[in-house]
């Protein structure tokens, strides 16, 4: 199996058109304007709203700051680094406030019910069916994929993805990564 690997540092960033960050794409699949999936790391400057994206479910995740709050129309979300990951309507305004300062965040949007995001501390198994889409991040620390009999590391500040051909088991062992599925 081959993953795909993606050094944050190599992705330039697009900055927004609010001012409030930046956004490095990771993957948009299956291409960069007709995306069924879009992965991205932000860098978050300022509060202001996110972007919306209609018919679209979005998972958020901080991996670098304090925190932020986010504002639902009927929710109000607080979110740090250790916090799993929140999932929410894309078409619904959203306004984020930082903590104390920046933050750097990880976004995954797909079709809604079609993908799932979860942070990995330690061990997590998976098992997956064929054509579906698994992606690591590791922020700060490195990250083992065990599959199919071979491993993958993929280094911290490091994207890796892969489309599987078959169904198949595996192992994803990392201190603090997130870890993404997309059904096909």
């Amino acid at each position: 199996m081959k993953w795909t690997l993606v050094a944050l540092a190599e992705v330039p960033p697009q900055p927004w058109r609010n001012g409030g960050g930046a956004t490095r794409e990771l993957l948009a699949h299956p291409g960069p304007t007709d995306w069924r999936v879009r992965m991205s790391v932000a860098d978050v400057h300022a509060a202001g709203p996110f972007s919306r994206f209609e018919g679209i479910e979005r998972w958020f995740a901080v991996v670098e700051g304090d925190g932020v709050v986010l504002r639902l129309a009927e929710e109000e979300r607080l979110l740090t680094r250790g916090d799993p990951p929140f999932r929410f309507d894309g078409g619904v305004p959203v306004h984020c406030t930082l903590f104390t300062g920046a933050t750097r965040d990880f976004n995954l949007m797909a079709a809604p019910g079609q993908a799932q995001m979860w942070r990995v501390r330690g061990r997590r198994s998976f098992g997956a069916a064929a054509g579906t889409l698994l992606a690591v991040y590791g922020h700060d620390e490195d990250t083992q994929l065990e599959f199919a009999g071979g491993r993958v590391l993929v280094p911290a500040r490091y994207f890796a993805w892969t489309l599987l051909e078959q169904p198949g088991t595996g192992v994803v062992a990392s201190d603090h990564a997130l870890w993404m599925e997309v059904k096909p």
